[in-house]
């Protein structure tokens, strides 16, 4: 039996293409959602770029057919838009019948009344998901490009081993245990229990076989790592047969000043690529101050801050000197994500931060920026959203972890421990 599903306007900023994603079922768009949509599109940033962009998918379906009675997609479903509406009637007194959301969930209302078949309202916001229960619709999250955020990939584990086992490891430079399933890039410990043993690997799909860290001792532009996730972050990120990293971790973990070190070092020292691009998606923590004055450099200086502020570090007292140079030169370009799309990015070491607060749709258009010989990493907390269409299961950072894990030019870790103060580390604990 086909089910019809009633999609809120949330569901398409999110994803654009959304109405392709349930099969053979039929997709009801109210009326309303073209309005809100309308409205949307005149919106700066990615919440009007994905308004507009489906208005172009609607039109695209409106030219293959009548969208009143349905267009039928390629996996055999309908994507139709409801015209119907009638205020008031389907809704309790206690609901305000003028508001979008209330009007989009009378429309499922009416669609449960005059069907035999499954109707299911599906929205990202869980009040109007607990409003459509509470009247007695079957309501759902969009599940499609979410990752489980409680199982999402570490990126490292630790195994117990025993001495017989490390000779053989010191023997042949490399180490097969069949008993256990690992990801390409996969760094892993082995130790015993008593802490005589501690050998820091990594699995390699070539040689089906754990093998010892390239950069073990390295310290990138003079940062030392301070715990073990550190340690495989800096593997990862000077490794030059892996593009893709993601950096997951809470405040203070070290994310940002690893990444942007590993870049210094690429760019500088070892000449692997011609310049590092930094970018970072302009949402604001909280009510936005508005419009600021000066030139697009003067616009950007307030939201790069926590960027500079890491450079600032890794210069120490020169500062002023080496900036200059460095931003003259194009050897370090700092940019906002919205001036991103199109390009194509060859020779870079691309660092993406704050990477959490992007859609999977967002982080698909970044990546497929990449040029030849460029790599690009990805830092962000999935517990520290600001952008109100996405959660941590939902954010492009937590999506683009959980699929790459199988890819061998792709690497991940979760950094744990805090590393910033003390402070900052119980706050990230309790708060």
């Amino acid at each position: 039996m086909k089910k019809y599903f009633i999609l809120d306007t949330n569901v398409l900023i999110h994803d654009p293409k959304a109405f392709y994603s349930f099969d053979d079922n039929v997709v009801v768009i109210p009326m309303i959602v073209l309005e809100e949509l309308d409205h949307l599109k005149s919106r700066p940033g990615t919440v009007g770029q994905s308004a507009r962009r489906t208005i172009r998918e609607l039109e695209n379906l409106r030219i293959s057919g009548n969208l009143h009675e349905g267009v039928k997609t390629k996996k055999g479903g309908l994507v139709k838009i409801e015209l119907n509406y009638r205020e008031g009637e389907n809704l309790p007194d206690s609901m305000e019948s003028h508001k979008p959301d209330n009007q989009i969930i009378s429309v499922a209302i009416d669609y449960l009344k005059n069907t035999n078949s499954p109707v299911i309202m599906v929205s990202k916001d869980s009040n109007v998901r607990v409003k459509a229960e509470a009247l007695g619709i079957n309501a759902q999250d969009y599940e499609t490009n979410k990752a489980d955020v409680e199982e999402l990939f570490k990126g490292f584990k630790i195994i117990e081993i025993n001495k017989k086992t490390a000779d053989a490891f010191y023997t042949d430079y490399q180490l097969r245990l069949e008993e256990y399933e690992f990801y390409p890039n996969q760094c892993v410990l082995l130790r015993n229990q008593s802490g005589s043993i501690s050998i820091l690997t990594k699995y390699s799909i070539d040689r089906n076989a754990l093998i010892p860290l390239y950069h073990q001792s390295a310290k990138p532009w003079g940062i030392e790592p301070r715990n073990l996730e550190q340690r495989f972050a800096i593997e990862l990120l000077l490794a030059d047969d892996i593009k893709l990293v993601s950096l997951v971790g809470t405040a203070g973990t070290g994310k940002t000043i690893l990444a942007l070190a590993a870049g210094l070092q690429k760019i500088l020292e070892e000449k692997s690529f011609k310049r590092m691009l930094v970018a970072r998606p302009i949402v604001p923590m909280g009510k936005d101050i508005g419009y600021l004055p000066g030139t697009k450099d003067d616009k950007l200086s307030s939201w790069m801050q926590p960027i500079t502020d890491n450079l600032d570090l890794l210069f120490g007292a020169d500062v002023k000197k080496e900036y200059n140079y460095l931003y003259d030169n194009g050897l370090i370009q700092i940019e906002a994500l919205t001036y991103i799309r199109g390009r194509s990015v060859p020779d870079s070491f691309i660092i993406i931060d704050e990477a959490q607060n992007l859609t999977p749709h967002e982080i698909k258009t970044i990546i497929t920026r990449a040029g030849e010989n460029s790599k690009i990493v990805l830092t962000g907390d999935p517990y520290q959203i600001d952008n109100q269409y996405l959660d941590e299961s939902s954010n492009g950072l937590s999506f683009v972890a959980e699929r790459f894990k199988q890819e061998k030019i792709a690497g991940h870790i979760v950094l744990e421990k805090g590393e910033r103060s003390e402070l900052a580390s119980i706050a990230a604990k309790l708060l």
